[in-house]
């Protein structure tokens, strides 16, 4: 089933992407520099995933948990 209309795979794409933004600025930041346009998403994302860090780290561990137990 697509994660389009999966909520549960849904929610996991996301979090999965705003991860994986927030590791690419860390490692590369000039490619997440533009602000605006395509790249501008994954800027944003990884802005979520530096500010809101511990809220992301809970709902990985949270949905790790889900995908191994249910």
């Amino acid at each position: 089933m697509s994660a389009l209309f999966n909520f549960h795979s849904f929610l996991t794409v996301i979090l999965l992407g705003i991860c994986a933004c927030t590791y690419f600025k860390m490692q590369f930041p000039a490619i997440l520099d533009q602000k605006t346009g395509f790249r501008g998403f994954f800027w944003k994302a990884a802005r979520i995933g530096e500010r809101l860090s511990p809220w992301v780290a809970v709902g990985c561990f949270m949905m790790g948990v889900s995908i191994i137990f249910f």
